[in-house]
């Protein structure tokens, strides 16, 4: 069975971010996303799919893994908050995360970028930039 997968929205990640040290966000957006759109500051980069093919990365896990393993204290119970452009993404790499054993892993609903509104633009409705998150260009 599968494991159901806890949400927050923007506002609550950064604020768990903030109150607790050891959560992390994990951007799973192909590299122009992170880079060019913009990520929350000190988020770990690691895609979950990348442009052009769009396949799901298949060492997700053992990149995570890597990203975490100079972490103080048990790696696979790192609070872990998934971010993509919209939350559809990073709830799939949120599964896989649980799937290979990690015990505390939410996705952030909304995304960075957020739904789209009546003229299918992003940022306007809701979203970590939407909410004036801090959030960084690289």
């Amino acid at each position: 069975m599968e494991a159901e997968i806890p949400e927050v929205d923007p506002v609550m990640a950064a604020k768990r971010c903030n109150e607790d040290p050891n959560a992390v966000i994990i951007d799973v957006r192909s590299r122009v996303e992170h880079e060019f759109v913009g990520h929350p500051t000190g988020a770990i980069h690691i895609p979950w799919k990348e442009f052009p093919d769009w396949e799901e990365n298949e060492h997700f896990c053992a990149l995570v893994d890597e990203a975490l393993s100079a972490r103080a204290g048990e790696r696979m119970n790192t609070p872990l908050l998934m971010l993509c452009r919209s939350g559809a993404r990073s709830l799939a790499a949120a599964k896989n995360l649980m799937a290979h054993g990690y015990q505390d892993v939410t996705n952030i609903a909304e995304g960075f970028e957020g739904d789209k509104d009546e003229n299918d633009h992003r940022g306007n409705i809701n979203g970590w930039r939407f909410h004036g998150l801090d959030w960084e260009q690289s």
